[in-house]
């Protein structure tokens, strides 16, 4: 694929704004010389002068469209490949509106509402032959890929327990009130779909993801919730997820009210924690963006050896953006490819991620409001 893949923004938040400046970045400022991406269309469901304002902020070639509706952007010729970029509420139907005018579509995570709605994408985009991805960013960060590896060659023994906190530690009454994003129910709020997705992720890459196939197998789960009494929406979420074949933990924590990291300075210590029978490894920085990991061997009590040998590592490494780019490059790399899916983030284990997070809901009783919820295509006035 020598020609830039063409990408059209549906939606024109915080996120898209972000998205599509990381996007827009030379990619040689990443060391990547495989890629090429541009920006043909940008919408906005209020307006095309917003979606036009929307690209101009981004730095958009002037030639790019903006439409005030999201109908109006899949019908665009020169459009490959669709970001949807609107909360989770709406991916289902954004989505789909995508895929059914035979667009390639990355779609913001949480990937659906419910994981009725993430198989139905799938078979969509398999029957109309077409790449989709969940946008989990941070599978694609380099620090992410290197932890990874380290976990996958054994580094630290076999992995039996991972920590992994995102919590913000905000007022959520004067932050949020009842209309936000992250507390309005008619928008899929909450802690979970919204942060949690994060530790969720992390437990997820280093538990299933880079296990054996004979060993991915859905987690069990335990979990508690407290909801935001004015909505309803889960504030605090904490989850045990035990994986069958492998008999390991993983714990992901969410929370509005306190924060994984109070001072801003890290004294708290790592949001993550990945803990082998060899040593465990810590990242720090907020689950969404690491930039910093230690590798820590574990001592034999008896002998006072360490039972790996290799020395404590303290690594930094530059993000050189925001990093969201390199899920566009993941994006790229697979169509070059004629692959529908990436290996780094799979339809299948979105599904399996996403049926955990519905076995958390219904272990505590939340439940969205129906229009959000529902498998239909299209809805009406949605």
């Amino acid at each position: 694929m020598s020609s830039p893949l063409r990408w059209g923004i549906l939606a024109t938040g915080g996120i898209a704004v972000t998205f599509t400046k990381d996007l827009l970045k030379d990619p040689s400022t990443r060391g990547a010389s495989d890629v090429k991406h541009t920006v043909t269309a940008a919408a906005s469901s209020s307006s095309a002068s917003r979606a036009n304002e929307f690209l101009k902020e981004v730095g958009a070639p002037s030639e790019a469209k903006g439409y005030g509706s999201y109908a109006e952007l899949v019908k665009d010729p020169n459009v490959d490949i669709v970001y949807v970029a609107t909360p989770h509420s709406h991916h289902f139907q954004n989505a789909m509106l995508c895929l059914e005018a035979k667009k390639h579509v990355l779609c913001e995570k949480a990937f659906t509402t419910n994981a009725a709605q993430a198989k139905l994408l799938v078979d969509t985009a398999k029957k109309n032959n077409l790449f989709l991805m969940e946008a989990v960013w941070i599978r694609f960060f380099p620090i992410c890929q290197e932890l990874r590896k380290m976990a996958s060659d054994g580094k630290i023994g076999d992995i039996r327990r991972v920590f992994a906190d995102l919590s913000l530690g905000v007022d959520v009454e004067s932050k949020f009130g009842t209309k936000h994003r992250m507390t309005n129910m008619d928008l899929a709020g909450g802690a979970m779909l919204d942060l949690g997705i994060y530790p969720i992720t992390w437990v997820f890459q280093f538990l299933y993801h880079i296990q054996s196939p004979q060993h991915q197998k859905p987690p069990k789960v335990a979990s508690s919730i407290t909801k935001y009494a004015p909505t309803g929406a889960d504030e605090m979420t904490s989850m045990i997820f035990t994986f069958p074949a492998t008999n390991a933990q993983g714990i992901a924590t969410t929370n509005f009210r306190v924060s994984y990291d109070p001072d801003d300075k890290n004294t708290a210590g790592p949001a993550i924690r990945i803990q082998g029978t060899k040593g465990e490894i810590q990242v720090y920085g907020p689950a969404y963006r690491p930039t910093h990991y230690r590798i820590i061997p574990a001592v034999d009590k008896d002998t006072g050896k360490d039972k790996a040998g290799f020395e404590f590592q303290d690594v930094t490494r530059d993000i050189p953006g925001h990093g969201m780019f390199w899920e566009a490059d993941e994006c790229f790399r697979c169509l070059k490819d004629k692959k529908l899916e990436s290996d780094g983030m799979s339809w299948s284990e979105s599904i399996v991620i996403m049926d955990a997070m519905d076995e958390v809901r219904k272990q505590n009783s939340l439940v969205y409001p129906e229009k959000i919820e529902s498998t239909k295509y299209p809805l009406e006035d949605f």
